[in-house]
């Protein structure tokens, strides 16, 4: 497997050399950019900055932890392959922890003090919605979220400024609500955390769900844990879904349990968890089943980015939306090579056209990222293939395609990946 990988990598890096002779010489070495998009003089552009905002308070340390390692390799793709305008990008951390007042804060000291010309981040849809429309849509600053998946985010007001690299909840509530009716269940409890992803996901899993359905809304700071368990089992119902966050799930289940109400759950995305299983046990959770974003196997540019992200951390993430993380820095960095500036407003202008073409395909992979940024710097065109998915761009911001995970707990307090389900139109 891992010579087909190789393999595979080679043939791709020569036919991409291939084509950037081909594109070099049909726009020819001297003339650099197109009339629309002019080549910056390196002693006045200032080295492009961005921004990445995180939670990092208890509970979510881990899963910021790997999703920082993302944006650090992607990083260190772009500086090793010349940088944007031929200068190093610099990078500034912004914790949000998961108050979206927090996170406004954060995210304008990065813009204000620390000068980051675009923002990857943050974790959360409620977070995310808050900076989109009062930071990032008023300074026009673009902000590309890994792992903010709301429905409630297409409609937000950002003046266009707001990007996901995750798909929209709108596709994984369908999955979730079939894999939770395959596992033999006709009467659900559903537990919702009261914000937007929370809101967004359960209405997506409610529209999908064809049997009997008791919803309630939970924020823990507020909610009965007994009380909200209580009245979702009220009829009878067979299984709890859980769409809360780690912290909030291992409560909620660790309560059901002792109380006997269920046995048998499903989770969303934010459940998707090693820590979560091993705290409640291989025994109680071996084979209860999740849903998130996912990213196809077989995919060149997975496979490269699989390949680099062990290489330089020794294993591959264990929680979701690190994939993304690295898309986001990625599509940014492309962007503003292709703009010739690090004007939020250009750098925004450019994000369609570099994930979803024309031109040359680039995979997430160290020497196609270094070539696309030559390429761009000689007038060229990209298309970025990323590690997660294509990243093709709608109006809104939203992904026109992508892949939903579904995974599993396993006995031995494991994570195990069971399918890949394809949303959207195939690539054209």
């Amino acid at each position: 497997m891992a010579f087909l990988r190789c393999r595979m990598n080679r043939v791709l890096r020569t036919t991409f050399c291939i084509f950037m002779l081909l594109g070099a010489a049909a726009c020819g070495r001297a003339e650099l950019r197109t009339q629309a998009s002019p080549a910056p003089d390196a002693e006045s552009v200032t080295p492009l900055k961005i921004g990445l905002l995180l939670n990092f308070s208890e509970g979510a340390t881990e899963r910021a932890i790997e999703r920082q390692r993302a944006f650090n390799l992607a990083l260190k793709h772009v500086n090793a392959g010349g940088g944007v305008f031929g200068m190093p990008v610099a990078a500034a951390v912004g914790d949000t922890t998961r108050d979206p007042t927090v996170a406004v804060e954060a995210a304008r000291r990065l813009i204000e003090d620390e000068g980051v010309h675009a923002l990857v981040g943050p974790s959360s849809s409620a977070n995310t919605l808050q900076v989109a429309e009062r930071v990032a849509g008023p300074a026009g600053i673009p902000l590309i979220s890994p792992s903010a998946t709301s429905p409630l985010l297409t409609t937000a007001a950002d003046n266009d400024f707001l990007f996901r690299t995750a798909l929209s909840d709108s596709a994984q509530g369908p999955v979730l609500a079939r894999i939770t009716r395959e596992r033999g269940f006709t009467n659900v409890g559903v537990i919702y955390v009261d914000d937007a992803w929370g809101q967004g996901l359960a209405a997506a899993f409610a529209a999908a769900w064809e049997g009997e359905l008791a919803m309630v809304a939970f924020d823990p700071d507020r909610t009965s844990v007994p009380d909200a368990l209580r009245q979702s089992a009220s009829n009878d119902a067979q299984a709890l879904v859980v769409i809360t966050f780690e912290e909030a799930a291992e409560t909620l289940v660790r309560e059901a349990l002792t109380l006997g109400l269920y046995d048998q759950f499903t989770f969303g995305d934010a459940a998707k968890s090693p820590a979560l299983v091993r705290a409640i046990g291989g025994d109680r959770l071996g084979g209860m089943y999740g849903t998130a974003g996912g990213s196809d196997s077989k995919s060149a540019s997975t496979i490269a980015w699989e390949e680099a992200y062990a290489a330089e951390y020794g294993a591959l993430p264990e929680y979701a939306y690190v994939k993304e993380t690295y898309d986001a820095t990625i599509a940014l960095a492309l962007a503003a090579q292709a703009a010739g500036s690090v004007t939020g407003a250009a750098i925004r202008d450019h994000l369609r056209a570099i994930g979803s073409g024309p031109g040359v395909t680039l995979i997430a992979e160290a020497e196609n990222i270094a070539a696309g940024l030559e390429l761009l710097a000689s007038c060229g065109e990209v298309n970025y293939e990323g590690a997660a998915t294509t990243l093709d761009w709608d109006e809104h911001g939203d992904l026109r395609r992508g892949y939903i995970g579904v995974w599993r707990f396993t006995a031995d307090e494991t994570i195990e990946e069971v399918e890949t389900v394809p949303f959207g139109a195939p690539a054209p």
